[in-house]
């Protein structure tokens, strides 16, 4: 089988003048194509890079694969760039690993995801989207003070990007404790990334993410906790964590939580799963508050960095290799479009 990887490589160098240095987070790497591509071959397959945008659509025209691994998390900060490729794949008749164009692009906007979530039931922390103003803004907190009283968001507060992912935007200062810190923080979002701000009432609690792989059903890899190697009163799951955290969390999985817990967890992560439309593979995340979880977020294009990636992490400690993922991931897909046999029976 011809099997095309669609991926977006992060540039070398800076971000560019003026953008927030997390710009590129999202991006792969050429260890992950280089890892992925290696365990199709192991696996007797032919592998072809395809990139992402332009040089995607262009490969796949010319010369289309039998199949495309998708994680390419598209340029820009268009709330569907996460939904280009598996378009372009279904309007070519390709198939594709992974979710479809309308689960993407639900799944980015925080708050589409916090709406279809509720709506299957699903705990969720308060919170208010707030769209980039019209005029120009000092900053000043005092307008937003009824709108969070009716919204019941006590501080402190946590504030993020709505249509962003790899924790971008999500640091230590997001966190808003004070009346005087809401207004700044918030217009530096704005203005780093240019699309509304979901601030949410802050889960004190246990951070833990749900690992997702197949169909008909899904299955749970696991639960996996993070634990602060530091504790703190208002720990957050942050972009300086994640970057450096050999020194900063411990990994726990399996998660050692209560079995009610542990139950409720891996069932809110099924609904929302479902609730999403997410197929093959995704990461659902969650805050535990007094044994109760709340959802916070779904990503149905999980990070595969062999070194790196919340899910990967969680594989490992649940005693699965990369390869042995990605494999899973791949025949989910294939069992999807009703074969595991040679590619002339796909397409």
């Amino acid at each position: 089988m011809k099997i095309g990887i669609a991926f977006t490589l992060k540039p070398d160098g800076p971000p560019p003048a003026g953008a927030p240095d997390d710009v590129h987070e999202e991006f792969d790497s050429p260890i992950t194509v280089r890892a992925i591509g290696d365990v199709f071959r192991s696996l007797g397959h032919s592998v072809v890079e395809l990139g992402d945008g332009r040089p995607f659509l262009e490969a796949v025209l010319r010369d289309p694969p039998d199949l495309v691994f998708n994680f390419a998390e598209g340029s820009g900060i268009s709330r569907s760039r996460e939904a280009r490729v598996p378009a372009v794949c279904e309007m070519l008749g390709i198939p594709y690993t992974g979710s479809d164009p309308l689960a993407l692009a639900a799944s980015l906007d925080k708050d589409v995801t916090r709406r279809l979530a509720e709506a299957a039931g699903v705990n969720l922390p308060k919170g208010i989207t707030l769209s980039f103003p019209d005029e120009p803004y000092d900053g000043d907190f005092a307008e937003f003070v009824p709108v969070l009283a009716e919204a019941g968001l006590p501080l402190p507060v946590i504030a993020k990007p709505i249509c962003e992912g790899s924790s971008k935007g999500v640091r230590s200062k997001s966190l808003i404790r004070t009346a005087e810190e809401f207004g700044p923080t918030v217009l530096a979002l704005w203005n780093d990334y240019r699309q509304p701000i979901l601030v949410e009432e802050f889960i004190g609690g246990e951070e833990v993410t749900v690992g997702i792989v197949g169909n008909d059903p899904p299955q749970p890899l696991g639960i996996m906790r993070v634990i602060p190697k530091q504790p703190t009163e208002h720990f957050v799951y942050s972009l300086e964590v994640k970057r450096d955290w050999h020194n900063t969390v411990d990994y726990e999985a399996p998660a050692k939580l209560p079995d009610a817990v542990t139950q409720a967890v891996l069932a809110d992560a099924l609904t929302v799963f479902h609730a999403l439309g997410c197929r093959d593979v995704a990461r659902a995340d969650f805050r535990i508050r007094g044994g109760v979880p709340y959802f916070l977020e779904i990503n149905p294009l999980p990070g595969l960095n062999p070194e790196s990636g919340d899910l990967c992490y969680l594989a490992y400690r649940m005693g699965l290799s990369h390869a042995e993922l990605v494999k899973q991931i791949l025949d989910a897909a294939l069992k999807r479009y009703g074969t595991l046999r040679a590619p002339e029976s796909i397409r």
